[in-house]
């Protein structure tokens, strides 16, 4: 089932609805890309998004012209995702945490701007945009230094595509830019793990679940046990488009839990829902911070 064929929406309601309901329960929260769009992150799937293809983990591990391509786009993207601030929709989550209402936000997107809201029981369901893992030993790097890495070796070239602020910036921290072919990519600089003197040479990929790519189990079950504690679950600005958010309405709807979407547009959660609000994320939850 696609978008344009999803079910309609009977549960549609309005916010004095969303009110009624929630009011009193404890909630778990799950966000998709729309919860940032006010902080200036486009998302891949709203109303008003252009058309865009993620680069999946087969292409990248499999293919050398599409890791050096998403290198060099990253490189420049993720300047931008670093300077980005959390909005006001964010801002009311971590303060419905404070005071007990939220248990925890499961969010789907990888610019920590929960983190940097003050939300303190945060599960980066699909990874961190600050961070990098070798492939081959499993070292974890702070992004800051792969990109002193990369700008040693492609000096001048954020410079060559333009100021930051002008390029099309992507929700995974990519940037929309024509020209990677002569980007030199940086290889794991860790020790050898298997003894030798020399480094690692492993492949470098940001620490964030491409498409294609299964979410580490740990992290889904403590995205389930998160659903489990609650007494309701909320979506905010997610188009459930993929199982990896999806699979956590299904399973609040089986285990009799109420489940509230707030998203502009249809969303493939919604025959799932008890009540679906076609709202911004930003003015709803500010509203639900004030009157839950």
């Amino acid at each position: 089932m696609t978008l344009s064929t999803a079910l309609p929406r009977p549960a549609a309601g309005s916010l004095e609805d969303v009110v009624d309901l929630l009011r009193g329960r404890r909630l778990a929260v799950l966000t998709g890309a729309g919860i940032s769009t006010d902080s200036g992150i486009p998302d891949y799937r709203g109303p008003d998004s252009p058309p865009r293809t993620p680069m999946t983990f087969q292409q990248f591990v499999g293919d050398e012209a599409f890791r050096r391509h998403y290198w060099a786009r990253n490189h420049v993207g993720w300047r931008h995702m670093h300077r980005t601030e959390p909005n006001a929709g964010h801002r009311a989550l971590a303060e419905l945490e404070a005071r007990g209402v939220v248990n925890g936000v499961i969010t789907q997107n990888v610019d920590l701007l929960h983190e940097e809201a003050g939300s303190r029981t945060v599960i980066d369901l699909h990874g961190r945009y600050d961070r990098v893992v070798c492939l081959r030993c499993g070292t974890v790097r702070p992004r800051a230094e792969v990109a002193e890495r990369l700008e040693a070796l492609n000096p001048g070239f954020v410079e060559s595509v333009g100021a930051v602020a002008d390029i099309e910036i992507a929700p995974d921290a990519d940037a929309v830019i024509e020209s990677t072919a002569d980007f030199r990519i940086a290889s794991c600089w860790a020790p050898d793990p298997d003894g030798g003197a020399g480094e690692c040479g492993g492949m470098l990929k940001p620490d964030i679940v491409y498409f294609g790519e299964n979410v580490p189990k740990e992290r889904v079950e403590r995205a389930f046990a998160l659903v489990d504690d609650a007494q309701a679950l909320l979506v905010a600005g997610s188009s459930l488009t993929v199982m990896s958010g999806r699979r956590f309405v299904v399973h609040a709807s089986r285990t009799g839990k109420p489940v509230v979407i707030v998203n502009q547009g249809p969303t493939r959660g919604d025959a799932l829902a008890t009540l679906t609000l076609d709202a911004g994320t930003t003015p709803t939850l500010t509203a639900l911070a004030r009157r839950l």
